[in-house]
């Protein structure tokens, strides 16, 4: 397969954050008067955080299920907030050991990089900025979930990235990820390679269940499973 363009999730994928995510929608709920499992965010981990959201309430509201629903919006800004004070201001954010490295030996190899996220666009170009991933010539593209009409498991994201990038076969796009909805979002897409990593969100028994070519440890393994899957195709 001719790789032209690579799609990397964001928290849990290429960036560490602490499990941030998981604990800002708790805390935004929990003001709300509602508590949630950290296992049951984990289950919605990857969506369009509003969806989480609503989902959650669903699942924990019980009687007040309604009232919360009628406040999802702003929950939501809550959350957007918590989140935005950690990744301007927490000094432990950083990249998944490695991501630089891998972006650049894919840019050598004429793969272009593009990142696609689950958060607002608020949130992602903070995250973005803080990584120094554009400035450095590494990422060429960015989707967010309220960027396009529909967010994962959705494939408008890695079709508007595919666009934006001038890509016209998803065949020759890989999207990778370490929640469900990134392998399905990949699988609608039509992604020529769908691969899941299980040291974020997700371990490799939560995410073997769900589309996909390979499950990896590390976003690190990339380069060679791409480099292996052209030279089979070649020798083929």
């Amino acid at each position: 397969m001719r790789c032209d363009l690579v799609v990397c999730d964001l928290s849990g994928t290429t960036i560490a954050d602490g499990d941030a995510v998981n604990r800002c929608l708790r805390k935004a709920l929990s003001r709300a008067g509602l508590v949630a499992t950290p296992a049951a965010v984990d289950h919605v981990m990857g969506l369009p955080k509003p969806e989480s959201l609503r989902l959650l309430i669903q699942e924990f509201g019980g009687i007040d299920r309604e009232r919360l629903l009628g406040k999802l919006d702003a929950i939501h800004a809550d959350f957007v907030s918590l989140m935005i004070d950690y990744y301007e201001r927490d000094p432990n954010l950083r990249e998944v050991e490695g991501t630089s490295d891998v972006f650049r030996t894919l840019n050598h190899r004429g793969i272009r990089v593009a990142v696609d996220t689950g958060f607002s666009r608020k949130i992602a170009d903070i995250l973005i900025s803080r990584m120094r991933w554009v400035e450095a010539g590494l990422v060429a593209a960015s989707a967010a979930s309220d960027d396009v009409p529909r967010g994962r498991p959705y494939p408008d994201m890695i079709q508007s990235i595919m666009y934006q990038l001038g890509v016209t076969d998803p065949a020759r796009v890989v999207k990778i990820g370490d929640t469900p909805a990134d392998l399905n979002e990949g699988t609608a897409a039509g992604c020529g390679l769908v691969i899941g990593v299980t040291s974020g969100t997700h371990s490799k028994e939560q995410l073997a269940p769900f589309p996909h070519d390979r499950l990896v440890e590390s976003i690190r393994e990339l380069p060679a499973i791409l480099l292996e899957f052209h030279e089979k195709q070649t020798q083929d």
